[in-house]
C-alpha cells in the first residue's frame, strides 16, 4: 500500500497555539478524513504527524509553524502558491507567523479545500510512479517476463 505522508507543525506554548493555527488544525483534520475516504479504497493510506514547536524554535524561524508538508513537500509548492507572513496574536510574541499566498489572496489558516487538493495531487503523484511500475514489480507472484 502507497502511504500519503502528511506533516504538520505549529507553535505550541503551555498547551495554548494561536488562532491560526486553531483554525488550521481543525481544516487539517476534516481534509485528512476526507482524504481517508477517498484514497483508502485506491491502495493510498494517508498518515497524519502533527509536531510541536516549542517558543525557543519558533522564533529562531517562525515560518516553520503552521506548515503543511506532503509528501515531503510543502503544500504551497502542491497548489502553486507561496509563504507569507503577517503579525498573530499574544502566543506568538513579536514574531509574524506564516501565511499562504495564492495569487492576490493571503490566508491566515489553511483552508480545507487547498489541503484535500494539495492531498490529491500528491497522491496522483503516487498513483503515477506506481503506474510506471512494471507488472514483476507492482506484483513478484505475476510477472508477464517469466
Amino acid at each position: 500500500m502507497n502511504a500519503l505522508k502528511i506533516k504538520w507543525q505549529r507553535l505550541v506554548v503551555d498547551g495554548r497555539t494561536c488562532p491560526r493555527c486553531g483554525s488550521t488544525e481543525e481544516e487539517l483534520d476534516k481534509a485528512v478524513y476526507t482524504l481517508k475516504q477517498y484514497l483508502n479504497p485506491l491502495g493510498i493510506e494517508v498518515l497524519l504527524e502533527k509536531e510541536e514547536l516549542t517558543f525557543a524554535e519558533f522564533e529562531k524561524d517562525p515560518l516553520k509553524s503552521n506548515q503543511i508538508w506532503l509528501n515531503e513537500r510543502p503544500l504551497e509548492d502542491w497548489i502553486g502558491g507561496k509563504s507569507g507572513q503577517s503579525p498573530c496574536c499574544d502566543v506568538c510574541g513579536p514574531s509574524q507567523c506564516r501565511t499562504i499566498e495564492i495569487g492576490e489572496k493571503v490566508l491566515e489558516a489553511v483552508p480545507f479545500d487547498l489541503i484535500v487538493k494539495a492531498g490529491l495531487l500528491a497522491a496522483l503523484e503516487l498513483i503515477d510512479k506506481g503506474a510506471n511500475k512494471s507488472c514483476c514489480e507492482k506484483d513478484a507472484s505475476f510477472c508477464c517476463s517469466k
